[in-house]
């Protein structure tokens, strides 16, 4: 992805949240320069991977297979061991209409998925085989509460206000119905480095080609602009 069309992505959704009156966290707005003054801080927000993060998978089309995601909060994976700590995560999401996220599952992540406004999001299911393709097998699925058991394949439909819990384990793939859609995360610990299982071969962030400054960092942009003393 160019740079450019990441600056140009995230001016337009954060006008997108701001319009669905949510507010992101002040550091969501510090400049390059301003990271480079930090110090150690606010090395939780480099080390839990917090901010922009926005990719294409690596396959070179935004619109029709990509993600914008912001990680408001998120634990260590070895405060799961402990118990103690922050043991969750939250992310904000955006999927653009008919705009696809492949299909992947998390070894160890629980999440729900929350529409919080816009269009309708679609979200399709599939249990995964052991050798981790996917499974014939029907899904046991819960959306708010009511656990149901859906066939290999479906696609639930969550208005705004409705969510989905997805278990480890459990293919999901997702996108936008009629209007972009504001989506929520609520997960245990995220660790976006070792915990998603693509049933394609993609890549989980972009590769940039640098033909414009950053106007924020990116989770995978802070290595170079963060350098405590």
């Amino acid at each position: 992805m160019k740079r450019s069309e990441i600056n140009a992505i995230i001016r337009d959704t954060d006008e997108f949240i701001r319009r669905h009156c949510f507010h992101l966290p002040p550091f969501a707005y510090w400049t390059p320069d301003e990271w480079a003054a930090k110090g150690p801080e606010v090395r939780e927000i480099v080390d839990h991977m917090l901010g922009w993060d926005i990719t294409d998978f690596g396959l070179g089309d935004f619109a029709n297979k990509g993600l914008f995601l912001f990680t408001i909060r998120n634990g260590d994976p070895a405060n799961l061991k402990s118990g103690k700590g922050k043991l969750y995560a939250e992310k904000l999401l955006i999927a653009g209409v008919e705009q696809i996220t492949p299909f992947h599952f998390h070894w160890l992540k629980t999440e729900d998925i929350i529409n919080r406004g816009g269009g309708k999001l679609a979200v399709q299911v599939y249990n995964a085989t052991p050798d981790e393709g996917l499974a014939d097998t029907d899904v046991v699925v819960n959306t708010d509460g009511w656990v149901r058991t859906v066939a290999a394949g479906s696609v639930i439909v969550l208005s705004p206000g409705e969510s989905i819990t997805l278990l480890p384990y459990c293919y999901h793939s997702f996108w936008g119905l009629e209007e972009t859609v504001l989506v929520g995360e609520v997960s245990t610990v995220n660790d976006d480095n070792t915990d998603n299982r693509f049933y394609e071969p993609i890549g989980r962030f972009p590769e940039i080609e640098e033909d414009e400054a950053p106007l924020y960092l990116l989770v995978n942009d802070y290595d170079r602009y963060y350098k405590p003393a």
